[in-house]
């Protein structure tokens, strides 16, 4: 069942379906090029799913078949008059968010886009998507945490090589050097990405919750730093209703293999 979900701009389409919270570019004309309205409209979705016990995973897409084309430069992208730390704050949202969220990527994204597709934890995309950094060809510098990112994804001689060469990353490639998770032939990527959406949906949430601050957690601090917070989170995993109908389940499978044998 879809619920759409009143966004208050045509430039981003909102809908909850199956416990996802669907997030759309909404641009196809433009490549979904980032518009001002954007930058209100997608936080405050993400702060409205992430209040919705009903929503347990979020899916960030664009519509058509381009998922970001970046700052709109015909609209004055990078000319002044905003303040692109507060916009880029949609990264930082994606990231802290105790939620699970996917981009699904059914074409190229761009500059700035290749932001809105590494923020979210996982990305599935179609086969002839493909990461542009598209910033040294306009000698701009970079933004929307574009350079955070593949540092820590790529490390920082191979992300400092990617922008200054301005290396067109296919989807193939992507997969490979862990950017994408996952790569589907192009007329599958919707459903594909709305299965998986679904199937952590389904999932515990607070495992994966706690999974998703370990991560974390192992990126900032020292082994014997986390082994406690680990710990501590494993515990509390094993005191919630999740844990104690996976254990059910588990034991009835075992009890059930050993009476066939």
């Amino acid at each position: 069942m879809s619920t759409p979900v009143e966004v208050g701009t045509d430039t981003v389409r909102a809908e909850i379906v199956d416990g996802v919270g669907v997030i759309e570019l909404n641009r196809p004309e433009r490549r979904n090029a980032l518009h001002a309205e954007m930058y209100d409209a997608i936080p405050r979705l993400i702060e409205r799913y992430e209040a919705d016990d009903g929503v347990r995973c979020m899916l960030l897409t664009g519509a058509g078949k381009a998922f970001c084309a970046g700052g709109d430069i015909q609209g004055g992208a990078g000319q002044g008059g905003r303040d692109l730390g507060v916009d880029a704050r949609v990264i930082a949202m994606f990231q802290e968010s105790p939620k699970l969220s996917i981009a699904s990527l059914p074409g190229a994204a761009a500059g700035a886009g290749i932001g809105f597709a590494l923020a979210p934890d996982f990305r599935i995309a179609a086969a002839s998507a493909r990461l542009v950094p598209a910033y040294a060809p306009l000698a701009f510098s970079g933004d929307f945490a574009v350079t955070w990112l593949l540092t820590r994804f790529l490390g920082a001689s191979k992300a400092l090589e990617l922008l200054v060469d301005n290396v067109v990353i296919d989807a193939p490639t992507a997969l490979e050097l862990g950017l994408f998770n996952r790569v589907v032939p192009d007329d599958e990527l919707r459903g594909a990405a709305m299965d998986w959406a679904r199937t952590i949906a389904a999932g515990p949430q607070t495992a994966y919750r706690f999974m998703k601050d370990n991560v974390r957690d192992a990126q900032r601090l020292d082994l014997r730093e986390f082994l406690p917070i680990e710990a501590d989170r494993m515990t509390r995993s094993a005191q919630t209703d999740d844990h104690r109908k996976a254990r059910e389940r588990w034991l009835e499978a075992a009890n059930a293999k050993r009476g066939s044998t």
